[in-house]
């Protein structure tokens, strides 16, 4: 009896060892051990970069077309604002500038920040750092941005209102220190938790993120 419970024992070690020899090998991939929340610069220059201009149509004689100039509201309201500080912005020119960003080409960066402050937390780096080379880069440069921070629904109106005029504060700082980008470029503005971008899930990450918008891009302003 006991050399039968060997031999089965060594007949079922036998298909255990070959059936995990058999199973396929799973590849690692570069992203299962990093932040994958980081975002690089080619996605955030195909994300704010105008759209592409229509084809000519054929049999028409019309000059080289562009861009669509921005209205003299838009214009008016981005003279009205550039070069102003965060805090000095009201409640009605942060709805407006919403307004007139809805519609422009956008991106939503999950920047995550040291915990109750505006320092940018070392794991969101490289996205910084990445925008910062996207808006200096030839398709980019000298547009101007709106770089607007938002939080949770997490505490008062009043404190995330302040938090996230920072935290904004906190990005453009950076990205003119580091990349020498024209301050006058870089609209900030807060908009705390009033704008949640997942509202069914109020304290989710995803509502904690810089919305970086481009409002004028550098052919139209040229003109």
């Amino acid at each position: 009896m006991k050399l039968a419970a060997k031999g089965l024992t060594a007949i079922l070690s036998t298909l255990v060892i070959g059936a995990a020899l058999s199973l396929p090998v799973m590849p690692a991939f570069a992203g299962d051990e990093t932040n994958s929340k980081n975002v690089t610069e080619d996605e955030i220059v195909r994300a704010l970069a105008p759209p592409p201009k229509k084809p000519l149509t054929r049999g028409l004689s019309i000059g080289p077309q562009s861009e669509p100039a921005p209205s003299a509201a838009e214009t008016k309201l981005l003279q009205t604002v550039r070069g102003r500080t965060t805090r000095s912005l009201s409640s009605t020119e942060r709805e407006e500038i919403a307004s007139v960003a809805k519609d422009k080409p956008n991106i939503d960066l999950e920047i995550t920040f040291d915990y109750n402050s505006a320092n940018i937390s070392s794991k969101s780096l490289a996205s910084v750092q990445a925008l910062g080379r996207a808006l200096t880069s030839s398709d980019l440069k000298g547009s101007t941005f709106v770089v607007a921070g938002h939080t949770d629904a997490a505490g008062g109106e009043s404190y995330n209102q302040d938090l996230s005029e920072r935290r904004a504060d906190s990005i453009k700082r950076y990205l003119v220190e580091k990349y020498n980008i024209s301050a006058t470029d870089l609209v900030t503005v807060g908009y705390g938790k009033s704008k949640l971008k997942d509202p069914s899930q109020p304290m989710a990450e995803a509502n904690r993120r810089v919305q970086v918008v481009n409002m004028e891009n550098k052919t139209t302003a040229a003109k």
